[in-house]
């Protein structure tokens, strides 16, 4: 499913943002921009809202309207393990590469196979500003926002992800912080989750999605893709360690991981020169 305006744009964004190596540049071209100022007001009505009652009414709703769009979504994905089977019901973080505003419903789709019923998903604040469903899914169904404010991360938004993990619940962060549409490469990721992971002493599960094109056409420019999860491995912090060093270890091992595991999909070794090939389902014209 294709959503979004101007892909062509975005793709073109793409590769200039691979080829010079900036690898967390917001390609989207209709991204809401906030100053640090609408970012904080944003966070604090989220806060302010999150334990009342209006709030958790629409949030089941919001979680079913999820879990229904999951399992439509992904009738066709399927799940490889290329390690033992991770237990996702002892709080746990989830990594995994960011190429859509709806492939997380294929994380949900796997930690629900792995019978597990929910999943907090943390989400750039920007994603609070949009409209209609997908809007009142990005503010209700199961996410917690997050930008880089440190007063912030450590009064509200550490305890919230600290409190999913103690119920069971795992929370998925992308390390790659911004979304780049079909992009089928991992990129290096950044090491806030493994920092995170490292604080609250939770394991994190390493993820790669891959994405295998279909012969059906979803629009005139793209064809529809179908989901392979990879799961690689669980990265668990080091007790001697600092929170510090554990970042820094867990992040380069589940970049590792992920390049390992786009080498094995693609049969192809992983570089930064971009090609029409990098875009899953893009039509050669």
């Amino acid at each position: 499913m294709i959503i979004g305006k101007n892909r062509m744009q975005v793709i073109e964004n793409i590769k200039n943002a691979a080829e010079s190596g900036d690898f967390y540049a917001k390609v989207e071209t209709d991204d809401a921009v906030l100053s640090p100022a609408e970012s904080r007001e944003i966070a604090a009505r989220f806060m302010g809202r999150h334990n009342k009652r209006s709030f958790r009414f629409k949030a089941f709703f919001a979680r079913r309207a999820a879990n229904a769009f999951t399992a439509a979504l992904n009738r066709k994905t399927e799940i490889v393990f290329e390690c033992e089977k991770p237990d996702f019901s002892h709080g746990v973080f989830i990594t995994s590469n960011h190429f859509g505003p709806i492939e997380n419903t294929a994380v949900r789709h796997l930690v629900r196979k792995c019978g597990q019923k929910k999943l907090t998903i943390v989400t750039q604040i920007t994603n609070l500003c949009m409209k209609g469903p997908l809007g009142f899914l990005m503010n209700y169904a199961d996410t917690v926002p997050i930008f880089e404010d440190p007063h912030y991360l450590n009064r509200d938004f550490l305890p919230l992800i600290d409190s999913s993990l103690k119920k069971g619940i795992p929370v998925l962060i992308y390390p790659e912080q911004e979304m780049w549409f079909n992009y089928k490469k991992p990129r290096p990721p950044k090491r806030g989750v493994y920092y995170f992971a490292a604080k609250l002493s939770a394991p994190i599960v390493s993820l790669f999605v891959e994405m295998k094109e279909l012969p059906q056409k979803d629009t005139d420019e793209f064809y529809k893709v179908k989901y392979i999860i990879h799961v690689l491995g669980v990265l668990t912090p080091d007790p001697q360690k600092t929170a510090k060093e554990n970042s820094h270890i867990m992040c380069e091992r589940d970049m590792e991981l992920k390049k390992a595991a786009y080498e094995r999909a693609y049969q192809k070794p992983l570089d930064y020169t971009f090609s029409p090939d990098d875009i899953a389902g893009l039509i050669k014209k």
